[in-house]
């Protein structure tokens, strides 16, 4: 009863809005059924084709390709569209899952499946569901922003853990340091929470991680029935869904 009355009391601008933010959803879910769960990307957007992180990214987007992989990023340019680029010229799956920024006009030339989204959390949703194994390149407060999402549902148990990497390890060591020197010392984050992230320079190291998953078939996804489980698994050993 009392949510009646609260959406009753709801103004015209907040119920197009909403509509709009189940719409972003509701696409990207589609979406995202349309091809198995690859490997998503982040990084900056701002580098150039010949910076060391790009050319780095373009090989394991190759690679990935290579081993059947479906290569999903932002869609839009710099360590995404290296990314893209290297999955694409191979002939493999290159998805960009785009939104307009400031800098970040236009989706890269490389992509053979594309969706433009007008919010953000919409598209983090989709870029972390779309995926198996996660990628972060050097990138600035967008790819922080995606890499602690990421990392604070796998701590909470809202999503599987998968493997997430930190490709570069002159850049992320201190942000890694950082956390086991500060953060962990005041119990901000627990010894378990180190685990979940791997910092690493090799490309390879991330593709034998996406092989040893393996492939998932088109609309298997690894978050189906993931809470339920999850819940199933709290419960008291007799009460329990799942053995």
């Amino acid at each position: 009863m009392l949510d009646e009355e609260i959406l009753k009391q709801l103004e015209a601008a907040d119920v197009e809005r909403a509509k709009a933010y189940a719409n972003d959803l509701e696409r990207g879910l589609k979406i995202v059924r349309t091809f198995p769960q690859g490997v998503t990307i982040f990084g900056s957007a701002r580098l150039p084709q010949d910076n060391k992180y790009c050319k780095k990214a373009r090989e394991l987007g190759q690679l990935l390709a290579q081993n059947g992989h479906t290569v999903i990023t932002g869609g839009g340019p710099g360590i995404m569209e290296a990314a893209n680029q290297g999955a694409f010229e191979y002939g493999g799956r290159s998805i960009g899952l785009n939104i307009t920024l400031k800098h970040e006009q236009e989706p890269n030339p490389y992509l053979t499946d594309m969706l433009q989204f007008k919010y953000f959390f919409a598209r983090k949703v989709m870029l972390a569901m779309s995926a198996k194994v996660y990628v972060m390149f050097p990138g600035g407060l967008g790819t922080l922003d995606e890499l602690s999402e990421i990392i604070i549902l796998m701590q909470e148990e809202k999503m599987p853990k998968m493997p997430v990497f930190f490709f570069g390890k002159s850049f992320w060591r201190p942000l890694d340091k950082f956390i086991q020197g500060k953060m962990l010392p005041l119990r901000l984050v627990s010894e378990s929470d180190l685990h979940i992230y791997k910092v690493t320079d090799d490309v390879k190291e991330i593709v034998r991680a996406a092989n040893k998953i393996g492939h998932p078939t088109i609309k298997t996804n690894y978050y189906d029935g993931f809470t339920s489980a999850i819940k199933a698994m709290q419960l008291p050993e007799d009460q329990r869904l799942i053995k």
